[in-house]
């Protein structure tokens, strides 16, 4: 058995999905560095692909000599290996000259399920050229121990420096670890390394690499990392973790204050507008194994509670979840979304409810707060019924809440209130429920809840209808009245604009009792 450990930091390759790979030639040079300085034993720079170059300073190259302008002044003492990613799809290999025997040296090359001859194949081109190869195939946890086992023998034929093991759901668990890694190791030649490139989809990447590290496989073997675990969310094994780890159980030496220096100075201010890291429904992802962007496109939606993810995710078809398509995303969600049902009595029943009522709907915005004193005013005076828009406020007695959103009505919707609820709201004691897609506009406000409390209540044969705390979106995001509430999702600076442009074409006479952007027309 061999201990034949090392560390690939793949920052400024996987962690530039964070920020576009707009690193900037001093700040991705300073990493590298710091890298080198570290110990660290591979430093992957960046991505070859045809038609990229590293204009600006972004580590997303069509030439290995552009990416080796991002490497420091080559230093005798230093032992760091050099390397970088490409994908047979979308890197015209002829683009690649021979390797000179500086700069990088190793290029990892990564292909899916459907083009694995012609990703092996186009690995074999590069090793031609003289630079060590990596072959990562995506998606291992995706392969049967047949399909596995295929593979391996096709690599045992072309020779490769390494064989990765990539999570690339982050759907590995201790036992896949130890069924993978065991049939890798006693198929795969003795003199090809074993890597490791882990997700933190389950939390559970530093677990999954020291037991990798500790199963003293008969071979050399690689884990990757990266600074902080920056990548795309939830992010990649921390680099720190594991090379302190390696520290104190397998005799290496690699230079915390040198990572702990490049996480400080170029990461963390990085984090703060860019989270990664550990989120539910990348768990609900890897759990059923499937691409990241399924979890991804369901949270920018902003209406939908971890329940309703997981019950969309659990839904998608084998052939869909290695390849995110979004129109059949779209797909799901519009028809987890509408949970026809018949909801003429409930029609018929608001109908005379609000027959003859004047109407004051009250959204969350912080104008409630602010003018308070003409809202109390208006109620006073005009004695109308009051209907809150997807929350139930503090302030104000209501007759009635209205809710389109999950994830408003088990947060800020009083249960105890009188709740009209869309079909999409499945849970609770609601008093009234509505048709989803009754309600649903057009454009990008087709679900916005002023929206479709005023559709209905046109249903309902209203024709005025008073509206406070409707303040529009500034710079993209709403101050809400309340503390405990938050933006969802993020609107664009013309979003104001095309709600008038929407409130106008209901038909309505809307008339705004505190200040709202929606008077724009």
């Amino acid at each position: 058995m061999t201990n034949d450990l090392m560390v690939l930091d793949c920052t400024l390759r996987d962690g530039g999905y964070v920020n576009d790979w707009n690193w900037g030639f001093n700040r991705a040079r300073a990493i590298v560095g710091l890298l080198s300085d570290a110990n660290v034993d591979v430093v992957e720079v960046g991505f070859l692909r045809s038609g990229d170059d590293s204009q600006n300073g972004r580590t997303v190259c069509e030439t290995i000599e552009e990416l080796n302008s991002f490497l420091p002044q080559s230093d005798s003492k230093k032992k760091t290996v050099y390397s970088a990613m490409a994908m047979q799809s979308n890197y015209d290999v002829s683009n690649l000259t021979p390797y000179s025997g500086s700069g990088i040296e190793l290029i990892r090359v990564t292909f899916h399920e459907y083009d694995i001859k012609e990703g092996l194949e186009f690995a074999a081109k590069i090793k031609s050229l003289g630079y060590k190869v990596s072959v990562n195939p995506i998606n291992v946890m995706g392969y049967g121990d047949a399909d596995l086992l295929g593979i391996i023998r096709q690599v045992n034929e072309m020779m490769p420096w390494q064989f990765s093991i990539v999570d690339t759901f982050g759907s590995m668990k201790r036992r896949d670890l130890d069924r993978i890694a065991t049939l890798a190791d006693n198929n795969l030649d003795k003199s090809i390394r074993l890597g490791l490139h882990l997700h933190e989809n389950m939390s559970l990447s530093s677990s999954l690499a020291q037991r990798f590290a500790d199963m003293r496989l008969d071979r050399g073997v690689t884990i990757d990392g990266s600074l902080m675990g920056m990548g795309r969310a939830p992010g990649n094994l921390p680099v720190e973790l594991i090379c302190d780890y390696l520290n104190d159980y397998s005799g290496k030496n690699y230079d915390l204050n040198c990572l702990m220096d490049a996480i400080q100075d170029y990461i963390m201010p990085l984090h703060g507008h860019s989270e990664w890291g550990y989120n539910p429904a990348y768990f609900l992802s890897a759990h059923y194994n499937l691409h990241r962007n399924y979890a991804e496109f369901y949270l920018d939606k902003g209406t939908l509670t971890n329940r309703d993810i997981n019950n969309i995710l659990s839904r998608i078809e084998s052939a869909k979840k290695n390849v995110f398509d979004k129109a059949y995303a779209e797909f799901l969600y519009e028809n987890y979304q509408s949970m026809e049902l018949n909801d003429s009595q409930a029609l018929a029943d608001l109908t005379k409810i609000f027959a003859n009522k004047e109407i004051l709907l009250l959204a969350p915005g912080m104008s409630l707060n602010s003018e308070r004193k003409r809202i109390d005013d208006f109620i006073s005076s005009r004695k109308p019924l009051v209907i809150s828009v997807n929350f139930t406020p503090a302030d104000f007695k209501v007759d009635y809440t209205f809710c389109n959103n999950n994830k408003r009505y088990e947060s800020v919707v009083d249960k105890k209130s009188s709740v009209i609820a869309t079909s999409n709201i499945v849970d609770g004691d609601v008093k009234y429920r509505i048709n989803y897609n009754g309600l649903c506009g057009t454009g990008s406000q087709n679900i916005n809840s002023l929206i479709m409390v005023l559709t209905l209540l046109k249903k309902c044969g209203l024709k005025i209808v008073h509206v406070a705390g409707a303040d529009g979106y500034a710079n993209g995001q709403t101050n809400y009245c309340r503390p405990d509430m938050r933006a969802y999702t993020i609107h664009g600076k013309d979003y104001d604009k095309e709600m008038a442009t929407t409130l106008n074409s209901l038909n309505m006479d809307i008339k705004f009792i505190t200040k709202s952007a929606y008077e724009v027309a």
